[in-house]
C-alpha cells in the first residue's frame, strides 16, 4: 500500500459531486472523466490504497496533465483543496529521476541565489533601499528579474517606499508545484527572514505560495497593494481611451479570490473589456507550457480568439509565466494586441509628462 502519499484528511473532503467538472480546461478539452478534478481525485484514492500500483501509467499522465490552475477549488461546496493535494501527488510522482528533465533543471537555477542575482543586476531589475522609511519589501521573481526587469522597476516607480534588496532568492512557488514540495516551504521560510515585514510581489503564483507558507498576512500583490491610491492619467491610443482586458492569475484568483483589484485599477485609466474566459487557464500554469507545449497551446489558442475578437489594444497580465504565454501567442499570430504586466501599464499611466 502507498498510503503515506496524501494528506487523509484532505483526501476525504471529496464528495465526488461533479461541481468541478465544467470548471476544469483539461476535462473541457478531452471529456474524460479522469482528466477532471474528481476523475484524479478518485485515482489518488486509488493510490493511496493501493488499488494502483504506483507506477501505472494513468497515474503518471494525469498527474502530469493537470495544469494545476485551482479552478476547481471555489466552486467545491465540500472545500477540497485540490492544489495542495496536486503538490503531494508530484511529490510522489516525480520522486527521483522521475522528475522531468526540465523541472529539475528550472528548480536547480532557482535555488542559485548568485545565479539570481546576477540575472537581475545584467538586465536591470529595481534594487536597493526604499526613498523613505519602507512600507514593504519588493519581491524580485526569480525568472522575473531576467526576463521582465521592467516590471519591478515598473513597480519601484509606482511606490518608492518599496525597498528591494538585491541578493534576495527564490520564492520556491516553482519547487512546490514541481515535486520538491519540502524544498519550496524551505525557500519561502528563508525568504519570509530575508524580506521583514510586508512582502509585495508582481506575480500571482508567488502570492500564493508565499501565502500558504507564511500566512496572507505578511503577503501582498501588487493590485492589492496599490488599491485605493489615486489614479494616473487615462491612457489613449489613435486619439482615443485605451481599450484593455486583462488575464487572471490562476494562483492569485482562485487560491487568494484577487480578482477585483486589477480590474479596478484598470478602470480608472482606461476603458476595461471583461473576456468570456478571462478567469480560466491561460495555459502558461507554471512550468507547463515548456513541459506540455501542444496541450498549453490548445488551451492558449481559444483565448487568442477571444482576446482580438474582444478589440482591445493591450491584455494585461498579473503573472510573469501569464504574461509570456500571452506575448508568444500574440507574436505568433502577428497580431496588434499588446501583452503588459499591470505594473508596466499603471506606471505608463503615471508618467506626468507622457503625451
Amino acid at each position: 500500500m502507498s498510503g503515506d502519499v496524501f494528506d487523509p484528511e484532505q483526501l476525504s473532503r471529496c464528495i465526488s459531486c461533479g461541481f468541478c467538472l465544467p470548471a476544469c480546461p483539461t476535462y473541457a478539452m478531452t471529456g474524460d472523466e479522469a482528466s477532471s478534478p474528481r476523475g484524479r481525485i478518485t485515482l489518488m484514492r486509488a493510490l493511496q490504497d493501493g488499488t494502483l500500483p504506483p507506477d501505472d501509467p494513468t497515474l503518471a499522465e494525469q498527474s502530469s496533465f493537470c495544469l494545476g490552475c485551482r479552478a476547481c477549488e471555489p466552486v467545491c461546496p465540500a472545500g477540497v483543496q485540490y492544489g495542495s493535494l496536486l503538490e503531494q501527488w508530484r511529490v510522489h510522482q516525480w520522486r527521483g529521476r522521475r522528475r522531468p528533465p526540465l523541472a529539475r533543471a528550472l528548480t536547480l537555477v532557482a535555488g542559485q541565489r548568485w545565479l539570481l542575482r546576477l540575472l537581475g543586476l545584467v538586465r536591470g531589475a529595481a534594487r536597493g533601499p526604499a526613498a523613505a522609511p519602507p512600507t514593504g519589501q519588493l519581491m524580485l521573481g526569480c525568472f522575473e528579474r531576467g526576463l521582465y526587469p521592467g516590471v519591478s522597476r515598473a513597480a519601484r516607480s509606482l511606490d518608492p517606499t518599496l525597498a528591494v534588496p538585491a541578493a534576495q532568492g527564490c520564492c520556491g512557488a516553482l519547487h512546490a508545484h514541481n515535486g520538491d514540495l519540502a524544498g519550496g516551504e524551505r525557500l519561502a521560510r528563508g525568504l519570509g527572514e530575508e524580506l521583514p515585514g510586508t512582502i509585495v510581489t508582481t506575480s500571482g503564483g508567488c502570492a500564493a505560495h508565499l501565502a500558504s507558507v507564511l500566512g496572507p498576512q505578511r503577503v501582498r500583490e501588487l493590485s492589492t497593494w496599490l488599491a485605493g491610491r489615486p489614479p494616473g492619467v487615462e491612457l489613449r491610443v489613435a486619439g482615443r481611451r485605451a481599450r484593455v482586458t486583462l488575464q487572471d492569475s490562476c494562483h492569485l484568483r482562485n487560491g487568494l479570490g484577487v480578482f477585483a483589484e486589477p480590474r479596478a485599477l484598470l478602470r480608472q485609466v482606461a476603458d476595461y473589456v471583461e473576456l468570456p474566459s478571462a478567469a480560466t487557464c491561460c495555459g502558461a500554469a507554471g512550468t507547463y507550457s515548456l513541459l506540455r507545449p501542444k496541450d498549453s497551446r490548445r488551451i492558449l489558442d481559444g483565448k487568442l480568439d477571444e482576446i482580438e475578437a474582444a478589440g482591445v489594444d493591450l491584455v494585461v497580465a498579473v503573472n510573469p509565466g501569464c504574461l509570456r504565454q500571452l506575448r508568444t501567442g500574440l507574436r505568433r499570430r502577428r497580431s496588434a494586441v499588446r501583452a503588459v504586466h499591470l505594473a508596466e501599464l499603471l506606471a505608463e499611466a503615471a508618467t506626468p509628462d507622457r503625451p
